[in-house]
């Protein structure tokens, strides 16, 4: 997920992403506890995206305190 993609979407479609996001890291970590996860590397990419998403709403929030 680029950055610049998130940026174009409104903060109600950012709020969704991230709470899709954190259920899908919320059953990855159920599966590697369960040792049924295959591909560790989505782990580290849906903590990256969660950051992500955070940050440009972050922004978001700056800018229209301004």
């Amino acid at each position: 997920m680029d950055a610049n993609e998130l940026r174009a979407k409104t903060p109600d479609q950012l709020r969704e992403e991230l709470a899709n996001l954190k259920k899908e890291a919320f059953n990855l970590r159920f599966q590697q506890a369960t040792g049924q996860l295959e591909n560790t590397a989505r782990m580290r990419a849906v903590r990256r995206d969660v950051a992500r998403v955070k940050t440009v709403l972050n922004e978001k929030a700056a800018e229209a305190a301004q």
